[in-house]
């Protein structure tokens, strides 16, 4: 039963929300934080850590997906809300009904209850703040980056960094 609810979930998803070739998060970050995820949870990991790269991955797909419907001129009332709840409805009903997460309102509850939604926020948050950031930097560089790949590391060292913390204080 879990594994049919994955495996649904992953196939809607991918049927509503193809790839595209280009966005405002690039396809690497997205593939990068896919991986982590993949690899904390074949590690073993506590999913406080887990969870900061499952965020990211949604956040990464969210911005993707806004910037789609930009460049396909798609506009509708809430929009941008409508997207960010459907992903994450995608996210929290497959992992509730797998039994990973303890309530499918935990995003309304105290995230300290569950240490993957707790994850999962903070690492939403400084993907997002990454990303942002290196749209700031880039502006006041004459719309270049600063460096290679840096609209790849940008996203990525918050979550790197948060990572890190999350371990240290978990272990």
């Amino acid at each position: 039963m879990k594994k049919s609810i994955l495996k649904f979930s992953a196939a809607l998803a991918a049927l509503l929300f193809p790839a595209v070739p280009a966005s405002a998060v690039c396809p690497v970050c997205t593939v990068a934080v896919g991986a982590g995820v993949g690899l904390s949870r074949w590690l073993g990991i506590d999913d406080s850590i887990a969870g900061l790269w499952i965020g990211g991955l949604t956040v990464s797909l969210i911005v993707w997906t806004i910037s789609w419907l930009n460049k396909k001129n798609k506009h509708f009332p809430f929009r941008n809300t409508t997207v960010a709840f459907g992903y994450l409805l995608m996210m929290i009903v497959p992992l509730y009904y797998a039994k990973i997460i303890a309530s499918p309102y935990a995003f309304l509850c105290s995230c300290a209850r569950d240490l993957l939604v707790l994850g999962i926020a903070t690492g939403g948050s400084g993907f997002y703040f990454g990303a942002l950031l290196y749209e700031h930097l880039k502006t006041r560089n004459g719309g270049h980056a600063y460096f290679p790949f840096q609209k790849v590391v940008m996203p990525i060292l918050p979550l790197l960094s948060l990572t890190v913390v999350f371990y240290l204080l978990t272990r």
